[in-house]
């Protein structure tokens, strides 16, 4: 069953959410690999894995550490030897609509600074819906094969990659060091008469070709592989001891050159309209291309442009995958209800009357926010012709590449007599407390705070993810039955378990799951976590706004406890120096910076942090610096035009070597980079005193580090 999307996700919808899918896809791994007798298609497979990755996208601090997004792929098989990547194998980026295609290319341009008339050549080719397989080539021969696994480390299946036709096993003219990677697949005609051969002798039948290649390549005798009709598309690369060209199309032109297989469909394109065009050439021959493909891979052709972009954590920004579109089905809208979150939010969920669209079962859809469902967007223009959204209407339901279920149209004229439009509750359904709506904001919220069970509890839940406190054995379910055993009303009451416990205040044992020992091996656990870093300390407050990222741009800022503490103290006005400081920390901004003190001037927020911290011991925060930087440790601000690069890159280069970049001058910079066309910024560090220098002075002073 589907549940609501992902931005509507309350904290504990999204807890629970991962826990389901961290089981569901165990259970699809070992069906999978060792049983080789799948449950669930490939596309549910894939589907989940990429609704698993957006979650911990948006709750980075919920993040399992059992996470399916840590495997990229899946986890090395026991049964198999590892090899480990030299250049690791990474997911890509989705798009679903056309809109999403000229993001891609807009970003790119932006990061590059390039101007809108500038081309970025990008190619175009089917993405295969197969097995990823890194094969590494060393003096022109076949040294191994390894599966893509967790992109780290994969599974050496180099005997059954032999047995691959598509997969030469010697090169001529090849670099003398090269890993070529594409991907394993089975074409439409090939699996059925595998699975009509399995049925005649009482085998196994697989789900699907993807599924039925990837259970092939896996066997452990590399004859039964031999027997399996794989096929393989070379479209990449890892390690290389020469470039194979400058561009892309010219190194896939390489490979197919050395002897791989390469897509015929795979195009060089001058602009999004080309792009799309090709997007829907590559559709409409879907159903005839005898292989599964579930969208088309963009790549910018230039690898010297690549190379620029480079990566974020999991994707590269040089490609992204354009997704075929979404499935419909239309169901009734059996009940709304309101979840509340975190920071309060109260998310609307359509329960609907169990409907199949594209193969999942989905009973549950997204409302988004009360002007979605009264048919506005959130500046109060029309969606979906003006129609609002009632229980027991008639809905329209898809779901995009990525299995997220939505609401998409409403039938008016199924739609019950007598029925009125729907009233967003203006009061918590957990705590009664009055939910507002600031103004500019697209959401209502509880304004109970602490004394809102369901913000309580989620604000706990948070404060032991993985991306805060992380303690072992105190998950989601402790929490919750801990709540409700009145043991923890606050963070600070973790720390005091061990305690009351051994005063005799609370007790464990006798209950299901607990004994002395499992109570001692949590205390030991808490107490492990007694000594925080202090941008961990700030993620795990769970203030609104204020992100990992932004904990760890905060913590490098002020370094320590005390000087956060003392720094937001003085800026509760929301006026003053040190309000100006926090404000000109790149990255922050006003709203966030304006959350945060807002937090810490709560008194009885305050009062409840200040418990806590009476419990821990806060490490200070620094800021990695490369060996002999010139720069580290210094506050750097840019400003006006670059010319030898963008600023992007300009920041980017400048924290690698330990500067701290700041969005305004104030008087803790230390360098202000003025390009031409610098204004207010260069008057102020003048009157500051500030140290001014041009782009080519800060280049000679940072030179080649």
């Amino acid at each position: 069953m589907s549940e609501p999307e992902i931005t509507d996700l309350t904290e504990a919808e999204a807890r629970a959410e991962l826990k389901r899918l961290a089981n569901v896809l165990a259970r699809a791994n070992e069906d999978y690999h060792g049983k080789d007798a799948p449950q669930i298609s490939d596309a549910e497979y894939d589907a989940l894995k990429r609704r698993n990755a957006k979650i911990e996208s948006r709750f980075p601090a919920l993040k399992r550490s059992d996470s399916p997004s840590d495997q990229v792929g899946a986890k090395p098989s026991e049964t198999f030897s590892k090899i480990t990547h030299a250049v690791a194998m990474l997911s890509l980026g989705n798009a679903f609509s056309d809109e999403d295609v000229e993001d891609f290319l807009q970003r790119n341009r932006k990061y590059l600074g390039l101007s809108d008339q500038d081309p970025i050549p990008v190619t175009a080719e089917p993405k295969i819906d197969g097995l990823s397989l890194s094969l590494r080539y060393v003096g022109g021969q076949l040294e191994h094969a390894a599966t893509r696994g967790d992109g780290t480390t994969g599974e050496n299946v180099t005997a059954n990659a032999r047995t691959i036709d598509d997969i030469p096993q010697s090169l001529t003219n090849a670099p003398e060091l090269l890993e070529v990677r594409g991907e394993v697949y089975m074409s439409h005609a090939d699996f059925a008469a595998l699975n009509e051969r399995q049925a005649a002798s009482a085998g196994k039948l697989f789900a699907n070709p993807r599924n039925a290649a990837a259970g092939s390549l896996r066997q452990l005798d590399a004859g039964i592989t031999r027997s399996r009709p794989l096929r393989f598309f070379a479209y990449a690369w890892g390690a290389l001891s020469e470039p194979l060209a400058d561009t892309q199309s010219g190194a896939i032109a390489r490979l197919s050159a050395l002897g791989f297989q390469t897509n015929p469909l795979t195009k060089l394109c001058e602009d999004a309209a080309q792009l799309i065009a090709h997007y829907r050439d590559i559709e409409a021959r879907r159903a005839t291309l005898g292989y599964d493909i579930d969208g088309v891979v963009y790549k910018v052709d230039s690898l010297a442009l690549q190379e620029r972009l480079g990566f974020r954590s999991t994707t590269p920004r040089w490609a992204i995958a354009h997704k075929f579109p979404a499935e419909l089905a239309w169901t009734r809208l059996e009940a709304i209800d309101i979840q509340v979150g975190r920071t309060g939010a109260l998310s609307p969920v359509a329960r609907l009357t169990p409907v199949t669209v594209g193969g999942v079962v989905v009973s549950n859809a997204t409302l988004h926010n009360e002007d979605y469902i009264a048919g506005q967007d959130s500046k109060g223009q029309t969606i979906r012709e003006g129609k609002d959204i009632r229980p027991g209407d008639w809905v329209q339901v898809y779901r995009a590449g990525d299995v997220i279920p939505k609401i998409s149209d409403v039938d008016l004229a199924r739609r019950p007599s007598g029925t009125s439009p729907y009233s967003f509750p203006h009061r918590c359904p957990q705590c009664d407390s009055e939910a507002l709506r600031e103004e500019g904001d697209a959401v209502r919220r509880c304004t109970g705070g602490l004394i809102c069970p369901a913000q309580a509890v989620e604000k706990l839940k948070h404060f032991v993810s993985r991306g805060a406190f992380d303690i072992e054995g105190l998950g989601a379910k402790q929490v919750e039955q801990f709540y409700t055993d009145e043991w923890i009303r606050e963070p600070a009451d973790i720390f005091r378990l061990r305690e009351n416990y051994e005063s005799g205040i609370r007790q464990l044992r006798n209950r299901e799951g607990w004994g002395d020992k499992s109570a001692a091996n949590l205390f030991d656990a808490i107490d492990d976590k007694r000594t925080i870093p202090l941008a961990r300390l700030l993620f795990s407050l769970g203030i609104r706004h204020v992100g990992e990222a932004a904990s760890n741009l905060i913590a490098f800022h002020y370094g320590t406890w005390d000087a956060l503490i003392a720094a937001v103290t003085a800026a509760k006005d929301l006026s003053g120096p040190e309000w100006d400081d926090l404000n000109a920390v790149d990255g922050i901004g006003s709203v966030m910076a304006g959350s945060l003190v807002t937090a810490f001037s709560q008194p009885a927020e305050r009062a409840s942090v200040d418990r806590l911290v009476e419990q821990l011991t806060v490490l200070p925060a620094e800021r990695p610096a490369a060996d002999d930087s010139p720069v580290a440790g210094l506050t750097v601000v840019f400003t006006g035009t670059l010319e030898r690069m963008t600023r992007a890159e300009a920041k980017a280069r400048a924290e690698k070597l330990g500067a701290k970049v700041a969005g305004s001058v104030s008087a803790k910079t230390d360098i202000l980079i003025a390009g031409p066309g610098a204004g207010s910024k260069a008057k102020k560090a003048a009157d500051l005193g500030v140290r001014t220098v041009d782009e080519q002075e800060w280049l000679d002073l940072i030179g080649s580090a």
